[in-house]
């Protein structure tokens, strides 16, 4: 064999979008299945990665069947897929450390999980980031931050090691993420935001725990309906659903205002609301608004949410499952 023989060919797709959608990544498989490749490298964001976790198990699915029932199914037909790397450009969703992804398709935005997806490696330079935008920057940390909430502020199950290194986590993003707007270039910043952002979702803080996901669920409605980056639609559903459960979570969120905001009330009630609203004012530092409307958004747009939330199922939400859509409109009613 010659020396061009030897070597490998190479292939680029461009123009995946943030919250990827079905239509442009089918282009991708396509081109997959055509030139029978052989391993994918996602160099990006999370949206890149997850759009390239979906890449990787569509081009390898039953051609007699719709790629999209690999998002229906939540990943449990996914047999095979093409391995994957990642170069991480955008430090917030911890996709290139997990097997989850997540694709829109008109007024669908679906999660799924398949190990066979995990990428093989992650390339995590903290320089890459520099020259990111500052919503960019003030998305990822909020995309990071809440990621830890969903894992951390349910009830209490004596997973103390894994309150700590979320709690650890959580001091991280507070104190690093305006350090990243003030000081774009500062190396050790950018390197606990990197790593901090990729252990938030990795699986370890979650081992053992009740996890709860309903702001994740009811932000993927505000994002397919209303186009709000993802970052945005967890500020503005997060603050409003813990006052929503804050009798349920009485216990985590007093142990969140005590440990990560270092509320020395002692009215639980006083130091809950306290994390809540120091909570709010952590996004708006970081630029991401927390209020419906900070993106024109008022009560019209709550009913279609809510029906959204029906058509895909998601009428039992939360760790205890007690959120419905009736409860969906109150929490987006307190966020107008």
């Amino acid at each position: 064999l010659s020396l061009h023989d030897a070597l490998p060919i190479l292939f680029e797709f461009g123009g995946i979008e943030p919250n990827p959608t079905y239509e442009t990544l089918m282009g991708a498989v396509e081109l997959a299945r055509a030139e029978k490749v052989d391993f994918l490298l996602a160099v990006g964001g999370g949206s890149v990665l997850d759009g390239t976790k979906f890449i990787a198990a569509a081009a390898h699915y039953d051609l007699a069947k719709d790629p999209w029932h690999i998002l229906e199914t939540v990943g449990g037909e996914v047999a095979s897929a093409i391995p994957l790397g990642s170069v991480l450009t955008l430090p917030a969703t911890g996709s290139e450390s997990n097997p989850a992804a997540v694709v829109s398709r008109g007024e669908a935005k679906l999660s799924f999980y398949n190990p066979l997806v995990q990428p093989v490696f992650a390339v995590l330079d903290p320089a890459t980031t520099y020259s990111l935008p500052p919503r960019q920057v003030g998305n990822g940390v909020v995309d990071a931050f809440v990621h830890i909430l969903e894992q951390y502020l349910t009830f209490p199950v004596g997973g103390e090691v894994q309150d700590r290194l979320a709690e650890g986590l959580l001091q991280v993003l507070v104190d690093n993420g305006p350090r990243a707007l003030a000081e774009p270039t500062n190396y050790q910043v950018r390197a606990n935001l990197m790593w901090a952002a990729s252990l938030a979702l990795n699986g370890l803080i979650g081992r053992g725990v009740p996890q709860d996901w309903s702001t994740h669920a009811i932000g993927h409605q505000l994002t397919a309906l209303h186009g709000l980056d993802h970052a945005q639609s967890l500020a503005v559903v997060l603050p409003s659903l813990l006052r929503e459960q804050s009798a349920q979570k009485q216990e985590k969120l007093a142990q969140f205002a005590e440990r990560v905001w270092h509320s020395s009330r002692e009215d639980k009630a006083l130091r809950i609301e306290e994390a809540i609203i120091r909570t709010e004012q952590f996004f708006q530092q970081m630029g991401v608004g927390t209020r419906l409307a900070d993106y024109g958004l008022d009560a019209r747009c709550i009913p279609g949410i809510c029906s959204n939330l029906k058509l895909f199922g998601l009428t039992a939400l939360g760790e205890q499952q007690d959120i419905d859509p009736d409860k969906v409109a109150r929490i987006l009613s307190h966020a107008l």
